[in-house]
């Protein structure tokens, strides 16, 4: 079987005509708890998956900037660009230029082939893994002085201004500083980071993963409104971001939302942070299924309070729980995407082989399912 670095590498051939400098890569990531919390300046808790995007990338003497991806018919060619100049998926190669050109940095022209095994459209950010490996790629290339610390919030950047996506910090974080074997717990209003231990083959357990297979789409009207409803909500309590309510001071906090929707998305966003925290806690501990109930609850507060599940991923959820699974929720920006379970290391297939059945009997598109393991972040290979 062909392995995507090879895919990637035959394609800049095919494409360009000789072999690549290099190859980077960068992971999609699974968050195991902290949904929508990073653009409340709170607590997130990824970890990188193995499935990677790889950037075959070498020097462009026309002076420009190339990109072919083996997932799209046509390349893409552009100079130096403004923001709106490049859309669709070349706009995220187009905006990691630019962000590294805005932030004062000489971005050396380069060609790049993409590939990729990061599902498309499953809340696993398949974007941030692009953008990702060929923001590593070009500071290599151009032997730029970014530390690694920074390089978030650039790729960042490069998808909230370029793209036009009001996504937080949590993925690009994920895909660039995740380590293997650890989960990144990360405060997204200091950056400060830990790796925490998540070995979870030494606990006799695993993450299993289930893509609803009812794809979603950040760049839509949903994932805008819940960021304005939460920034409403902290306006309206009169500190900087929700971060700054604790669980102790939420009853009072909701007394003082005299808006329903509001006070629901400010009850996530408070109780989701100390979910975190609590998760962060039991792991240090060594105590990985203590978890599983923090991770249920944090869905049960998504779909309630937050409104952004839909009936697959419900349905996956309540079939991993009732095969046996310690904890389930969505995991990613919501309205369709994956689902995560932690489950003894032996119980994947059939509990894969539920959430199956449930799908089937309700008529829904069937889901795949895998075991995730905690791998590294972007890298030259």
């Amino acid at each position: 079987m062909t392995s995507i670095r090879e895919t990637a590498t035959a394609a800049f051939i095919e494409a360009y005509g000789d072999e690549p400098t290099g190859l980077w890569a960068a992971p999609g990531r699974v968050n195991l708890i902290g949904e929508h919390t990073d653009y409340n300046d709170g607590f997130v808790l990824p970890f990188a998956l193995p499935q990677r995007t790889v950037a075959a990338v070498g020097p462009a003497p026309d002076g420009r900037w190339s990109v072919c991806s083996t997932l799209a018919p046509d390349p893409v060619t552009f100079g130096v660009t403004e923001p709106g100049e490049v859309t669709g998926w070349g706009a995220y190669v187009a905006g990691v230029v630019w962000a590294l050109r805005d932030a004062g940095f000489e971005v050396p022209p380069v060609r790049i082939a993409l590939a990729s095994d990061v599902p498309l459209g499953s809340g696993l950010s398949s974007s941030a893994a692009l953008e990702s490996s060929v923001l590593t790629a070009l500071i290599d290339l151009g032997g730029l002085d970014v530390p690694l610390e920074r390089r978030p919030a650039i790729a960042q950047r490069a998808e909230n201004v370029y793209v036009g996506a009001p996504t937080g910090i949590l993925d690009q974080s994920a895909s660039i500083r995740c380590r293997k074997d650890r989960a990144l717990f990360l405060d997204c209003r200091t950056y400060r980071i830990e790796q925490i231990p998540f070995d979870l083959a030494a606990a006799g357990l695993a993450i299993l993963v289930i893509n609803s297979n009812a794809p979603h789409q950040h760049v839509d009207g949903e994932y805008g409104e819940r960021r304005k409803s939460c920034e409403a909500a902290a306006a309206a309590l009169g500190v900087p971001a929700l971060r700054d309510v604790s669980t102790a001071g939420l009853d009072d906090a909701l007394r003082r939302l005299d808006d329903d929707v509001l006070r629901r998305r400010a009850r996530h966003i408070i109780t989701e942070n100390q979910r975190v925290l609590d998760t962060v806690s039991l792991l240090r501990s060594g105590r990985v299924r203590e978890i599983g109930p923090l991770l249920t609850a944090s869905h049960a507060s998504m779909r309630d309070d937050f409104e952004i599940t839909v009936a697959q991923v419900d349905v996956a959820v309540q079939s991993a729980l009732e095969a046996g699974a310690y904890g389930a929720r969505m995991t990613g920006g919501g309205f369709g995407g994956c689902v995560l379970a932690l489950i003894d290391a032996d119980r994947a297939e059939a509990t894969a082989a539920a959430v199956a059945g449930a799908y089937e009997e309700r008529g829904f598109t069937a889901p795949t399912s895998w075991v995730a393991v905690a791998g590294p972040g972007a890298t030259a290979l």
